[in-house]
């Protein structure tokens, strides 16, 4: 491997976008966090003018070519761009300079100020999650006792009962304190870490896929799946994933049916990609497996889309707000992330998920 090669590869496992410059302010080179944030292949990138990426900054463009000038370097924060496809990114930005054969080159790093605010959002929900999950255990601690001791009590009032009709009485005390403790434990969730094993994620999506269809033969509701065919095998457990697109698919078909929505066909989209690049947490990852279920219901009430993996919050007044809870305790104990943006007529909730080393090194 040449020196060149090594340099490519070590920029390319940066967060940061980097793009490389000549004294023309023109690229030479950008690594793949640049490709992502910018939306542009490093081979379709080459000579171009850096006002033909970043449109109408002129002011920013200025101060680089006197930064190039001068060879000295600034920094800028919050700076805005818009770029050719009509996105606007907002990054913190750093130019340095130097010179290479006797000319001028500039190295431009892009800090995606998106970025650092979805990890920081991510961050805090962990752990407001996990804070809410475990005062929910200590809570259901404090139910089940008594739970425990209301059952055994009924249990030996019925012995004692002279007639079948007055114990009908003590089995629907009984049969109640049973739904509660199966409602406490769902609370709760499970605490078993999972069976990680390399698995087709479309085996998940496809079991899912043929559950939910079997629920809504009788609705006006219809599921279209969109697979990328590329994504490797991911580490993960097959049966808790499954539980966990399931939750979601179904809170998104739930929307579709809430009283009051009116739609002449509900849809519900399930789709996947793989990504270059992407962080999860603090983590770079060189591949990851997206996964995205988008419906055309109502949206998410803006006062709880920060809340909605919380136990107990739901958008709809039948719901107990456990499923997206659960979905977002599996997705977490696997080293993904659970994201959602919602408005009317486009709910999408966004699967993140490290495909596996061994997947990598075979590519």
């Amino acid at each position: 491997m040449t020196l060149d090669n090594v340099y490519k590869r070590l920029l390319n496992n940066l967060n940061t976008g980097v793009l490389l410059l000549d004294s023309e302010l023109r690229l030479l080179y950008i690594n793949i966090a640049a490709e992502n944030l910018l939306e542009i292949s490093d081979r379709k990138a080459q000579q171009l003018f850096i006002g033909d990426v970043f449109i109408n900054a002129a002011e920013d463009i200025q101060e680089m070519q006197a930064a190039l000038s001068n060879y000295s370097s600034f920094t800028r924060r919050r700076a805005e761009f818009l770029l050719p496809h009509g996105k606007l990114i907002s990054v913190d930005y750093t130019i340095n300079t130097f010179e290479e054969d006797s000319e001028p080159r500039a190295l431009l790093e892009l800090n995606s100020l998106e970025h650092i605010n979805r990890i920081s959002r991510e961050e805090h929900l962990n752990s407001a999650h996990a804070t809410t999950v475990e005062l929910v255990r200590g809570l259901a601690h404090e139910i089940k006792n008594p739970l425990g001791g209301i059952r055994g009590a009924a249990q030996l009032l019925a012995q004692e009962l002279p007639s079948a009709e007055l114990r009908e009485y003590t089995s629907v005390i009984i049969d109640e304190a049973d739904r509660l403790h199966r409602l406490v434990d769902r609370l709760v969730g499970s605490r078993t870490p999972p069976a990680l094993k390399d698995i087709n994620i479309h085996e998940v999506m496809e079991r899912v896929r043929n559950l939910v269809e079997a629920e809504i033969v009788d609705q006006s509701i219809k599921l279209i799946a969109d697979y990328d065919p590329s994504i490797p095998p991911i580490h993960a457990d097959a049966e808790q994933l499954i539980q966990a697109i399931l939750n979601i698919v179904r809170n998104a078909m739930q929307s579709l049916t809430s009283p009051g929505v009116k739609h002449d066909l509900g849809k519900i989209h399930l789709r996947t990609r793989i990504l270059l690049n992407t962080s999860i947490g603090s983590r770079l990852h060189r591949l990851v497996a997206s996964i995205k279920i988008i419906d055309n219901g109502p949206g998410i009430n803006a006062e709880i889309i920060d809340t909605i993996f919380y136990p107990m919050i739901s958008g709809r007044a039948e719901g107990k707000g456990l499923g997206l809870s659960i979905a977002h305790g599996i997705i977490n104990q696997h080293q993904g992330m659970i994201e959602c943006e919602s408005r009317p007529g486009a709910t999408c909730f966004e699967v993140l998920l490290p495909v596996s080393e061994q997947s990598q090194d075979g590519q």
